[in-house]
């Protein structure tokens, strides 16, 4: 007759296959070597491609505008402008319409509409980019013009200042509508991520905040966001990745002009990614193709100090967090 295991200890298992956590471990460290050297070969390529305009050019290229291939002039300001300009104001749109919806899911809504809603929003993620590029050129980008830059150019355009900002063609192209484009195909993302991270918050802690008198909002602000600080601050930085090496739908409403006459919001830019898309494949060997790879280094460059700057803002948070307790 088996013996069976004494009360209170589990069973002995007899290990099947032993060499099977050797292979997962070889594995799994295979996969994080892989990538790190994916990378790597990115940068030294880059670096390679580039290297024609790097010496011709420096760091000066980061601060020359001409950008003129007939006479192989070739300066990355006004690509960096337009790309960093464009993925802050989708930012500063997108960032509270996505704490809005993701409070409203999680806080607010009524149980028959949090799930059909959520998925609404989840689904604008599925919209392809070119789609939103060409709905933005033909019907967001007129709307634009005729009810937004006209009348602020009206308002302000004798304004010092205000005047130049709001300056230009009303033909709905141009930076502001490149970063409204991109806070639209962003804000599913930053909303997902918010409103996951505000649900995994534990109900104790909310309850016991309501219980004290707390409103919705100081729970929101006082309990659930120090909670979630850390996933907040990804989304956020999940969606500032996908503004600065978004494509198409930049492409289709920027303007794709490489001239920076004038700081308005209403001005024809262009951007890194856009240019890239535009001229690469036409491209002759030289300059302009290593000045293009030097455009595409600098972007590389951009993402790598946005995450650097996150990673240092979340140990600065929970270095903090610990000088409180």
């Amino acid at each position: 007759m088996e013996r069976s295991a004494p009360r209170g200890r589990p069973p002995e298992r007899r290990r099947i296959a032993p060499w099977a956590d050797g292979l997962f471990s070889a594995l799994a460290h295979g996969a994080a070597l892989l990538t790190l050297a994916m990378l790597v070969g990115i940068i030294i390529s880059l670096f390679i491609g580039a290297a024609p305009a790097i010496e011709e050019y420096g760091l000066s290229f980061l601060w020359t505008a001409d950008w003129d291939p007939v006479q192989e002039k070739f300066g990355g300001l006004v690509m960096i402008y337009g790309t960093l300009m464009t993925s802050g104001i989708a930012l500063l749109i997108a960032v509270p319409v996505s704490f809005g919806i993701a409070l409203f899911l999680t806080e607010l809504s009524p149980r028959w509409l949090k799930r059909p809603l959520g998925i609404a929003i989840e689904l604008l993620a599925a919209v392809p980019s070119i789609v939103y590029g060409m709905w933005g050129l033909l019907v967001f980008g007129p709307l634009l013009a005729q009810f937004v830059q006209q009348p602020l150019q009206g308002l302000f355009g004798n304004v010092p200042y205000l005047g130049a900002l709001f300056s230009g063609p009303p033909v709905g192209i141009g930076i502001l509508s490149a970063g409204i484009i991109l806070a639209i195909m962003i804000i599913p993302f930053i909303a997902a991520v918010m409103r996951d991270v505000f649900e995994v918050t534990p109900a104790m802690l909310k309850e016991s905040a309501y219980g004290l008198g707390s409103t919705t909002w100081e729970v929101v602000w006082k309990v659930v966001l120090p909670y979630t600080k850390t996933g907040v601050i990804g989304g956020i930085m999940l969606g500032l990745g996908r503004a600065l090496g978004e494509t198409m739908a930049v492409t289709f409403v920027i303007g794709n002009m490489n001239q920076l006459s004038s700081l308005s919001l209403f001005e024809a830019a262009n951007s890194i990614t856009s240019a890239l898309a535009n001229e690469f494949a036409e491209a002759g060997e030289g300059l302009h193709q290593a000045s293009l790879i030097y455009l595409g280094l600098i972007l590389f460059f951009i993402t790598f100090v946005v995450l650097a700057c996150s990673k240092v803002l979340l140990m600065q948070l929970k270095k903090n967090e610990g000088g409180r307790s």
